[in-house]
């Protein structure tokens, strides 16, 4: 088995998600992980602190990367606009690999309630980040958190079609992204 090689943390993600599909959660242990990905168990272990953690790879990433873009738009952007640059900025850790997994990745949600249970949670400290961002640019409280709710339901909305729909490689992540939070923001305009 090869130590070192590049490319292990997203091979573990790549076959957890296989075998999680395959066999379910409950039933795929580590050593299977490891084995699967081609690299020691050890090796799993410096990548993450057990299995559950395989669903929020990247997590902390995606957090930090919707904060700078939120942090670093324009003074005079609203705050939606403002979501906004924080989703374009996050298209940019999603590329061909989170494309190729999500099918499967919705599948094993689906089947497990503790990784249904941790996707529940990704979204709440998505939502938790965007919101303490918007409020250090001086965005009320009860705004930011709407904001932020409209920003985590346009990522689930845009990461699902883009991740779903006909596989046109032109269109990218941020176009799937922005179109579903303007469907939101004119949803929402409707409520009144």
């Amino acid at each position: 088995m090869a130590r070192w090689e590049p490319g292990a943390r997203e091979r573990l993600v790549m076959a957890a998600v296989d075998l999680f599909t395959e066999q379910g959660y409950d039933a795929t242990t580590v050593t299977q992980i490891a084995e699967r990905a081609g690299v020691t168990k050890s090796t799993f272990f410096r990548h993450f602190p057990d299995k559950r953690e395989l669903l929020v790879a990247g997590q902390e990433t995606l957090s930090r990367l919707l904060t700078e873009g939120i942090a670093e738009a324009p003074a005079d952007a609203s705050p939606l606009e403002a979501v906004a640059a924080g989703l374009e900025r996050a298209s940019t850790a999603m590329g061909p690999m989170s494309r190729e997994i999500a099918p499967r990745l919705k599948a094993a949600v689906a089947a497990s309630a503790e990784l249904q249970e941790r996707d529940a949670l990704k979204s709440v400290s998505l939502a938790a980040a965007m919101t303490a961002a918007l409020v250090a640019r001086g965005v009320p409280d009860p705004t930011a958190a709407l904001a932020s709710e409209l920003g985590v339901l346009a990522f689930k909305r845009g990461y699902a079609e883009w991740s779903e729909g006909d596989r046109a490689p032109e269109a990218g992540f941020a176009t799937f992204l922005l179109k579903a939070l303007d469907e939101l923001r004119a949803a929402s305009a409707s409520l009144g």
